[in-house]
């Protein structure tokens, strides 16, 4: 079969020098190129709330931290989550769309693979933000801050990386103006996730943040101040369907065909989105989505159809 159905999930494939397409990211050490080959990232909603489980493959030009900063519409709950959903995911999606006949191999058929903190006078004020969860889970230490006061918020991230032991911390203005829109948009709720980097490419712990949305959701313009070309691939998991919305300039498009699996297959892939989508049959598909990292001037937001 000559189409060959690629990457589970979210895969980020790039010529530039850092391409991440869930979050801003600031290397520690201003000179340094970040690469990402591969991000893999599932998508549970069930209308009302949703599971983002993400993992990463990444690497440095040169051993340093780097601190990603991710946009959510309401407070999420982080927890260490199972890099092995992805390949699973991949599996049970090949069985159901090329079953095997009896007397022949899996070999030789098309399938998916796996690829690859307050400042100011006067008093003091409040502060622009406060933390509400500090973990370090795996390789990624994990801080989710609320928001209080956007005007200063930007200041109080660099004030906060300071007290974390970042030498001269700074967020580039291009990113600046990116998280400020959010800011304006109503998104409250920022998760900071600081890496340690090396040379060589490792495959870090996946990460699953749980939240409350009437909208699927999935951010693509905090990307918006990277540069180079991108593909994104969404996996989603729902009890009906789904519709990517026109994203402008990127170019979106159903990977292949819904496929309906059952609640025991669910809970096989993961037990959180078993209990949070229920017992009944769902359906899973793979969105993908590319285009110019500048490009991206809107977010995955969308109900049901």
């Amino acid at each position: 079969m000559k189409h060959l159905l690629a990457v589970l999930a979210l895969a980020v494939i790039v010529t530039a020098r850092l391409a991440w397409a869930d979050c801003g990211a600031v290397p520690f050490k201003g000179w340094v190129s970040v690469f990402e080959p591969n991000q893999r990232a599932v998508i549970a909603f069930d209308g009302r709330n949703e599971i983002l489980l993400l993992s990463t493959d990444l690497r440095a030009s040169e051993p340093t931290k780097v601190l990603e900063m991710i946009p959510f519409p309401t407070e999420p709950k982080v927890k260490k989550g199972d890099v092995e959903v992805f390949r699973n995911a991949t599996e049970l999606i090949n069985r159901k769309l090329f079953p095997v006949r009896p007397g022949r191999g899996m070999g030789g058929g098309a399938g998916m693979g796996m690829g690859g903190g307050g400042i100011g006078a006067a008093g003091p004020p409040p502060p622009a933000g406060t933390v509400t969860f500090h973990e370090k889970i795996g390789a990624h230490d994990i801080s989710v801050t609320h928001v209080l006061d956007r005007r200063r918020f930007v200041d109080w991230v660099e004030e906060y990386l300071r007290k974390e032991g970042v030498e001269k911390p700074t967020i580039p203005t291009p990113l600046r103006a990116v998280v400020e829109e959010y800011l304006r948009d109503g998104f409250k709720w920022f998760a900071f996730n600081v890496v340690d980097l090396g040379t060589e490419t490792v495959t870090k712990d996946a990460v699953q943040y749980r939240f409350k949305t009437r909208f699927l959701y999935y951010p693509l313009r905090i990307t918006r101040t990277e540069k180079g070309d991108t593909t994104v691939r969404l996996l989603l998991i729902s009890p009906r369907l789904v519709q990517i919305p026109d994203l402008g300039s990127a170019k979106v498009r159903l990977v292949h065909r819904p496929v309906t699996i059952t609640g025991d297959e669910l809970r096989y892939l993961d037990k959180d989105m078993r209990a949070m989508l229920g017992t009944g049959n769902k359906l899973i598909r793979i969105w993908e989505i590319r285009g110019r990292l500048s490009s991206f001037k809107r977010d995955v937001m969308t109900k049901w159809y």
